[in-house]
Parts: structure tokens; sequence; C-alpha cells
């Protein structure tokens, strides 16, 4: 029986494949490779090259691999991309995330763990951490096309024999404290990654988008959680499913935020470089502050973070950071 997980090359999906590697797991990697990396794969993970929208493939390897849960981590995942471009979006979540799920369907694949987002919630109205029971309104397609793929796994799990949990994440920094996988994307959007980026002296200078929100100092909040904490609720997610837990949705965060200026000033610290940021207006999409309320993955699932600093998460974000040109070297 194994693990398939979708987007494993990726940020996200390369942690997870480790995590459910040291839990002794039996895992199938699929993923097109068009933001993802061979090399950030486990060796001792399956791998299939491949996009989730071939349903053909999909079932092949759902057979012959006698999978029998998917992490479901493959799609577009920047903001302001999506407002450009939102039939890019459409496809890639929604779309391609329809034939996956016939897919499971088909093969009687009957666990599905889905990755979604904070952004499919309405703007908050204060500082308060975000329920899972908030308004869902998204403000970019991004967090439309999200929602839209959660609404759809809902609806097939009452039809079908299919059994899910979806997971909402707020920000997901970090890497790996072995190195064996980080954040990786070129042209990434993350503030962190940037931040490490200009501390490095890779970039020349920081932009901050907007120092004009109605927060402490005038940037944007974010709840950051480390990637290491992130994929280890996944695990807990499936642990509730094969103990014939039947649906769960639940937020994946620390439950505090800090501003982009706050984190600037850590990675400043962590890093013992000094560089220039420069203010820019906001971004399409953005919001002024959102920080997870997560009291219904530790309280019903037992999950807890390990990672909860913030000078930790930039500290490992940065050796990989410092190492990924020899990463590449080596692929």
């Amino acid at each position: 029986m194994s693990v398939l997980v979708t987007g494993g090359a990726g940020y996200i999906g390369s942690h997870m494949v480790w995590e459910l590697l040291d839990h002794g797991e039996d895992v199938v990697v699929l993923d097109n490779l068009i933001t993802g990396f061979r090399w950030a794969v486990a060796e001792r993970a399956t791998f299939v090259e491949g996009d989730i929208d071939d349903q053909q493939l999909v079932e092949e390897v759902l057979r012959r691999e006698q999978v029998t849960t998917i992490i479901h981590f493959a799609g577009s995942v920047v903001v302001p991309e999506s407002i450009r471009d939102p039939l890019k979006y459409y496809d890639n979540n929604t779309t391609k995330s329809r034939t996956l799920v016939q897919a499971a369907v088909n093969c009687g694949v009957d666990k599905f763990i889905f990755s979604s987002t904070a952004a499919v919630y309405a703007p908050p109205e204060n500082s308060d951490p975000v329920l899972e029971n908030a308004i869902l309104t998204p403000m970019s397609p991004y967090g439309s096309s999200k929602l839209m793929t959660e609404m759809m796994i809902r609806d097939v799990a009452n039809a079908h024999n299919l059994r899910y949990v979806m997971l909402r994440y707020f920000n997901v920094a970090g890497a790996d404290a072995a190195g064996r996988a980080g954040l990786s994307t070129q042209g990434a959007t993350h503030l962190i990654k940037l931040a490490c980026e200009t501390a490095l002296e890779r970039r020349d200078y920081l932009e901050v988008y907007g120092t004009d929100y109605d927060t402490r100092d005038g940037s944007g909040v974010r709840d950051f959680i480390h990637v290491s904490d992130l994929v280890n609720a996944h695990y807990y997610a499936l642990n509730f499913l094969r103990g014939g837990g039947l649906k769960f949705t639940a937020n994946c965060g620390y439950g505090r935020g800090y501003s982009v200026l706050e984190v600037i000033d850590a990675v400043r610290k962590v890093s013992g470089c000094d560089f220039e940021i420069r203010h820019a207006p906001r971004r399409e999409g953005d919001i002024a502050s959102i920080i997870a309320n997560s009291d219904r993955l530790t309280s019903r699932l037992g999950w807890a973070p390990k990672h909860d600093d913030l000078e930790y998460i930039i500290a490992t974000a940065l050796a990989w950071e410092g190492n990924l040109i020899e990463h590449r070297k080596q692929a």
C-alpha cells in the first residue's frame, strides 16, 4: 500500500515525501516538473513524471503502485499571477484536480488529503485569529480555484466512498533541518526566501509592498508556519483517515502573526547582514492581516508544532538558501 504525493518535487511536496519516508511509508511522487525539480525527490520514493490531468496515467499509477491515499499538492500558488492569468489557476487548481479526483474514484482510492489555503477566507475585519467557519469569500482567483476544489471534494465524498482532510495553509516558510529539502523555485515570491536571498547578496534590495495598512507598523501581518510542522500535520491527517475518520477541515498555523518589517528585521538579525529595502505600492489581492486559529487541528488530531520560532524558521531557510547553488550543481 502506497501514498501518492502529487507535486512531490515541489517545495511542500518534497518535505512531505521525507516526512512519509521517515515514518516508513511507501511513497509515489507524481510531478510534471514545470515548477518542481527531479533532484528534490528522495531516491527512496518512486517517481513518475506526468500531469495529474492525464487520467489514464494517474489510474495506471494508482493501480500499479497500490495507492490507498492521495496527498494533493500539485497546483499554482502565486496570488498576483492568478489575478493576471485566472484561467491558468482555474485549470491547474480546479480542472486538473477534478481529473485527479475522478481517477481516485475509479480506482477505489478512499483517502484524500488536499492542500488548501487561507486565501479562501474573506479579509478579516480585525486581527483575531481566523476560524474555519469564517466567511469564505476569496479575494483572488487563486483562492477561488482552491475553494472550488474544496467544494468538489466534499460533493464527491457525499456521492462516493471518499474520505478527506482539507488543510488550509497560512504562510509556509523554512526548510528541512537536515538540509534534505527546501524552497528552490526560481522566481518564488515568499517573503522569507526573498529576504534570505537579499541577505546573501543575491538581490540588490527587497521590496515591501504596502506600508500603509492598519497594522502595528503599517506592513502586512502574516502567520508563518515551518514547513516541517506543516507536513507533520498532514501525517496526523493521514492517521486520522486510516483510523476511520470521514472528513475534516482545519487551519494550519501558529496563531500569531509577524509583520513584513518584523520578518525583515529578524532576517537581518539571524543572518548578521543588513540590506536595503524599498517601499512599493500594495499588490492587488493582498490583505492587511491574517492569522490562523489552529485549535481544531490541535484538539481533534492531537497535532502540536515543534518549530514555532521565527528565528528558527529563518535559520533553516538561510541554511538551505546558502546551499541551494550546490544542490543545483549536483543535479
